[in-house]
């Protein structure tokens, strides 16, 4: 089990220009989903005690997905200036980690279940967070468009596609276990995306854990 310290360390490592405002942050997150989780359960309760490996590490993996294989793109969110919605947020991830990773990025987070929404809602604004807006709404619904899409074990690909089509100018960023290859396959075929246009990586290259086994960053480029 890793605790906040542990946390902060594999983070330093992946990203060295963690500030310390950043890393309390981050470390504040145990309390705060702790104490909101007892009473809006968006974490399984067996799984609190991993909060800090099993979701806000799992939600920085699309982090260290650009920078070792989209190095222009993680530059551009470390610049900033660009938006991004996270689709079916939950309780904030992976927004909420993003977001502090990131802070010249805006960020909306949208949930269509009013109490999930709350809790990322409430974790943002208790730590700080200036650059998050959260909606509850489903992301079909919503007016605006973004530069990314991110997402975490929402629904199927070629589910997700048909909410965010015309929404987003640069990539569909999602975390994703399961029969991914099929996935893929049924996404293109479906909606006829070019060749090239969807990449993987796998997170277990970083987490080096069996907990991620199987599990996948993908990437579709608009392209």
């Amino acid at each position: 089990m890793m605790d906040g310290r542990g946390f902060i360390e594999k983070a330093r490592e992946a990203f060295p220009f963690l500030t310390e405002e950043q890393e309390g942050r981050f470390l504040a997150l145990e309390a705060l989903y702790t104490d909101w989780n007892s009473k809006i359960n968006v974490i399984s309760r067996k799984d609190i005690g991993n909060l800090y490996s099993h979701h806000v590490l799992h939600s920085l993996a699309i982090a260290r997905y650009l920078s070792v294989r989209r190095d222009e793109v993680f530059r551009l969110w470390s610049d900033g200036g660009i938006s991004v919605l996270d689709l079916g947020t939950g309780g904030g991830f992976p927004g909420i980690p993003l977001a502090i990773l990131f802070p010249s990025v805006s960020f909306t987070l949208c949930d269509s279940i009013g109490k999930k929404i709350t809790v990322a809602r409430e974790v943002s604004s208790a730590i700080g967070l200036e650059n998050v807006v959260t909606v509850n709404e489903r992301a079909e619904k919503l007016p605006e468009t973004f530069d990314f899409i991110v997402s975490r074990a929402v629904a199927t690909l070629s589910d997700i596609y048909p909410w965010v089509k015309g929404k987003f100018s640069r990539d569909i960023l999602c975390l994703k276990g399961g029969e991914v290859n099929e996935e893929i396959a049924a996404l293109m075929g479906r909606f006829r995306l070019k060749t090239g246009s969807v990449q993987t990586w796998k997170v277990d290259s970083w987490l080096e854990d069996a907990y991620f086994e199987g599990k996948f960053v993908v990437d579709v480029e608009r392209i």
